[in-house]
């Protein structure tokens, strides 16, 4: 038998936010909504969180010398959910996150 024919069906969610404790939230409702429909659930996985500064000027026109920084972390996580069926992914569509919270659903 090939590899393929042994792998199973899964959604692959991918979880970003700003704050960290509002995305672990998300991950434990996620999860707690996967395990309560009977499905397998790998993760949440971190990923390393991506961080983008900023400098910027902080008069207009003179004081070059004089700045602000700035930093946006963008926290990400990763749960698998193996052998899905219809009801998860109905429940998972239904479920109500919080705002800031952005979810990408992948089936893999």
């Amino acid at each position: 038998m090939a590899k393929k024919d042994i792998e199973k069906e899964k959604i692959r969610l991918k979880v970003k936010a700003y704050d960290h404790k509002l995305i672990d939230s998300s991950c434990k409702q996620i999860t707690e909504t996967a395990q309560r429909h009977d499905a397998e659930v790998v993760g949440p996985i971190p990923l390393p969180t991506e961080i983008r500064k900023y400098t910027v000027n902080r008069s207009t026109f003179v004081h070059k010398d004089s700045r602000e920084q700035f930093e946006l972390r963008v926290h990400k996580r990763v749960i698998d959910i193996l052998n899905p069926n219809p009801k998860i992914i109905e429940s998972l569509s239904a479920l109500n996150l919080p705002a800031g919270v952005d979810i990408e659903i992948k089936m893999v």
